[in-house]
């Protein structure tokens, strides 16, 4: 197997991506716990927000590994990239049809898309570290 140069990201980065995902969960975590909806709403976009998260760390690794020839299979770099899709398609529906106001509404969505790229970003930061100390 061909040994890969890894880079290790800057410290500023790995804090960056760091503080946007802690700001983007907490932030939708704290909008949803003041927000006036039913248990079973706070529930749905909940678990949308931690599936996304999950889904989004998934197609990361997914797509890195086969940058790196490491071999993923198609079923599951499909699957991967069909939960993401899905948590985004579910997002957005729940809020096109919440009772809530607009600013509400992109409040909850703009804390979801800053939450899906900054765990994408600590993801990727993850591994190159990993990565760069494996060189040394």
């Amino acid at each position: 197997m061909e040994q890969k140069n890894y880079q290790a990201p800057s410290s500023a980065f790995v804090g960056a991506s760091w503080c946007a995902l802690l700001i983007g969960i907490t932030s939708f975590l704290i909008g949803l716990y003041n927000a006036d909806m039913a248990l079973n709403e706070k529930g749905y976009y909940f678990t949308v927000l931690m599936f996304g998260l999950f889904s989004a760390v998934s197609v990361q690794k997914a797509v890195r590994d086969q940058l790196e020839g490491i071999p993923v299979t198609n079923l599951y770099y499909g699957i991967a990239w069909f939960a993401i899709i899905l948590c985004v398609v579910l997002m957005t529906v729940g809020l096109w049809n919440a009772e809530m106001t607009r600013s509400e509404k992109g409040f909850y969505a703009m804390s979801f898309v800053l939450s899906i790229f900054a765990a994408i970003a600590v993801q990727k930061n993850t591994r190159d570290l990993k990565g760069s100390k494996r060189e040394e």
